[in-house]
């Protein structure tokens, strides 16, 4: 019961996902769906993002968490309009699903924006299994977590159109083996693009945007 359960959830997101991509689609904008792990970085390295994309990129941001608009709040600082969408009213999904990602989207207001990005809920499993519509899958790994992430998630690691390993800054004080934890993304993932990042410094983040840009304009020719 509980599996025709799981795939009666998962069907009806597909559903929604669809009318998400087509709605995206009439709306000419690309959507980026954001996962990681909590305590990443990646609010941050959306701060620092969106700092460097506008205004010559017009960006909005769905945030997702299961309680507070803290980060929505950080990333407002930057002048991207933020919607907060928060699960705990919905039973604490660890997750955002498709169906709360269209309102959000309109209260953004599409129309005005070449770019969406939604920063999902800190979480290295749900997220990965509910499609939002989205054009692009980002997954963020930082240094001060295990290299061993991506062979232990691989779900998360195999449906990402490309991958951040973040906090570079400090590798020179933790025992951590970037080299390895790009060869365990690609075992999962061979053809992966993967950029190594600080989202305090800034090292690294022109080659992630310049790829972002991209991926915007090849869709919207913006």
């Amino acid at each position: 019961m509980e599996i025709n359960i799981q795939k009666k959830v998962l069907e009806a997101n597909e559903t929604q996902a669809d009318k998400n991509r087509s709605f995206f689609k009439e709306q000419n904008v690309f959507v980026l769906n954001m996962m990681s792990s909590p305590g990443s970085g990646k609010t941050q390295l959306l701060c620092k993002s969106l700092n460097k994309l506008m205004p010559n990129v017009r960006v909005g941001v769905i945030v997702g968490d299961i309680c507070t608009r803290n980060d929505a709040d950080r990333l407002e600082i930057t002048g991207a309009k933020a919607v907060q969408i928060n699960t705990d009213q919905f039973g604490g999904d660890c997750h955002l699903s498709a169906n709360l990602i269209l309102a959000s989207a309109k209260e953004l207001g599409c129309f005005d924006l070449d770019l969406v990005i939604v920063e999902n809920i800190g979480n290295l499993v749900c997220p990965a299994e509910f499609d939002i519509g989205e054009d692009a899958k980002v997954v963020v790994l930082s240094v001060t977590e295990g290299e061993d992430k991506p062979l232990k998630y691989p779900l998360m690691f195999r449906v990402a159109d490309v991958a951040i390993l973040n906090k570079i800054d400090l590798l020179p004080y933790l025992d951590f083996d970037a080299k390895l934890a790009k060869d365990n993304m690609k075992q999962v993932h061979p053809h992966l693009p993967v950029f190594e990042v600080s989202a305090k410094t800034g090292e690294g983040l022109e080659t992630w945007l310049e790829w972002l840009k991209i991926k915007v304009f090849e869709k919207t020719g913006k």
